[in-house]
């Protein structure tokens, strides 16, 4: 196959390097194919690049454009509103009907906050949960991610599957230099998906933990299911020992539902934190909860503030973002095409001679390359072959598909039935080469 022209994305990549460290703004975009690519211009499914290149488009910006790009909805409330206002350290209306909103639609959001991303919206939930219990230590568990702050960025590389040493006492590793040692003492790390090794944990430490935390679908590695029972059985000990139960709903909010993944598995968190696909793109999270936690936000017991919270271009999307989706009720659908690509991706696999594992809820979902049937947690995703991985989503980037580098997909309202079929058509044809 022959590759893309990327001429011109090279050449500003170079100028960029001169004053952005390592020519980005964010570490993950260094890693595209063949190098950093500069965009020009998004539209529906498809995402344009200054070569000219024309991409049917997966990773939606790293999942917020659930609408996809540049919905028009969503582009003229932010450009109205924002008319009127960028940000007053005051509040308006639309935040009011906003916050509304999600009351009614996300079982625990009793009360809430908004902030600015999903890191910082973890943080004041686990200031919630210290200072409601008293206890320090959060729980979370191995291979997810809740940002890419001190205390969670542990447990989610490892130098090798042996090192993380046994499953009841794991070793854990910091994921950048820079990250200080004692940022370890905060939490307690378990593998995913045992729930008989978090009661052995809480019967010997809840005196010391004051919350669980967890992504409801481990989705940044592997797209993983819950195992039946689990969630119901964090829900129990949390409610047996005292401790809250927290949702990192950034991936799953708005996308498994409308009420997020809470709705769609029937289990209600103490607190959730919900972004990405809130704000179609636009800087926006929220903190939502039971109003017996939130309570120590709206007494100022615990203090959560911003400057920049709750501007208007950032409400005026998520509230943009929620009609659409409230009026084109398009779950159903996502889930329908998501499964469509996931049955041709095994398909395609299969007729190659390749061991591709395709799993995931169908609105979003993962590939990797591995001899295993199922991944149930972190430790199993240590098995997948990431060389040939990134050989795969390569050459789909020079057929014009592009997806995200550790192999998650995306469905978005704007994805039609053909361009899943041509994605199933490339990626048959991708194989065949491999």
């Amino acid at each position: 196959m022959k590759s893309l022209d990327y001429s011109k994305s090279a050449e500003l990549l170079g100028r960029a390097k001169k004053v952005l460290a390592g020519g980005v703004s964010s570490e993950f975009r260094k890693y595209n194919h063949p190098h950093a690519i500069f965009y020009t211009h998004g539209k529906g499914s498809h995402l344009f690049d200054v070569d000219g290149n024309d991409y049917l488009d997966f990773t939606l910006s790293q999942g917020p454009l659930i609408l996809g790009h540049s919905h028009p909805h969503v582009l003229k409330s932010v450009n109205e509103y924002s008319e009127l206002g960028q940000l007053y350290a005051g509040q308006h209306i639309k935040e009011i009907e906003l916050a509304e909103k999600i009351n009614k639609l996300i079982p625990s959001a009793e009360l809430m906050r908004f902030c600015l991303d999903g890191s910082e919206a973890v943080q004041t939930a686990f200031r919630v949960a210290r200072a409601k219990t008293g206890k320090q230590k959060f729980l979370r568990f191995e291979g997810h991610y809740h940002g890419w702050l001190d205390n969670v960025a542990w447990g989610i590389s490892t130098p090798s599957a042996e090192a993380l040493g046994s499953r009841e006492n794991p070793n854990v590793y910091p994921w950048s230099a820079g990250i200080p040692d004692h940022s370890k003492d905060e939490f307690i790390i378990l593998p995913w998906n045992d729930i008989e090794l978090v009661k052995k944990t809480l019967a010997e430490r809840h005196t010391e933990i004051a919350a669980i935390i967890t992504e409801p679908i481990m989705c940044n590695n592997g797209c993983i299911m819950p195992e039946e029972g689990f969630h119901a059985g964090l829900r129990s000990l949390c409610d047996q020992y005292g401790i809250a139960l927290i949702f990192d709903e950034v991936i799953t909010g708005f996308r498994m539902s409308l009420g997020g993944s809470q709705q769609y598995f029937g289990i209600t968190p103490d607190m959730s934190i919900f972004a990405k696909a809130m704000g179609s793109g636009y800087p926006i999270s929220a903190i939502v909860g039971k109003r017996e936690w939130m309570g120590l936000i709206e007494e100022a017991k615990v203090i959560h503030a911003g400057t920049m919270n709750s501007s208007n271009p950032t409400i005026a999307a998520a509230l943009a973002t929620i009609e659409v989706l409230e009026q084109e009720n398009p779950y159903e659908r996502m889930f329908r095409l998501g499964n469509k690509l996931i049955n041709g991706l095994r398909e395609a696999a299969t007729g190659n001679n390749h061991n591709l594992l395709v799993q995931g809820p169908g609105p979003m979902f993962n590939i990797g390359f591995t001899d295993l049937k199922k991944v149930k947690d972190y430790r199993d995703t240590l098995t997948y072959d990431k060389a040939k991985l990134g050989k795969f989503i390569a050459a789909m980037h020079d057929e014009r598909i592009r997806i995200i580098g550790r192999g998650l997909w995306y469905i978005s309202t704007a994805h039609t039935e053909a361009d899943i079929d041509h994605a199933i058509a490339v990626s048959k044809r991708v194989l065949s080469t491999m």
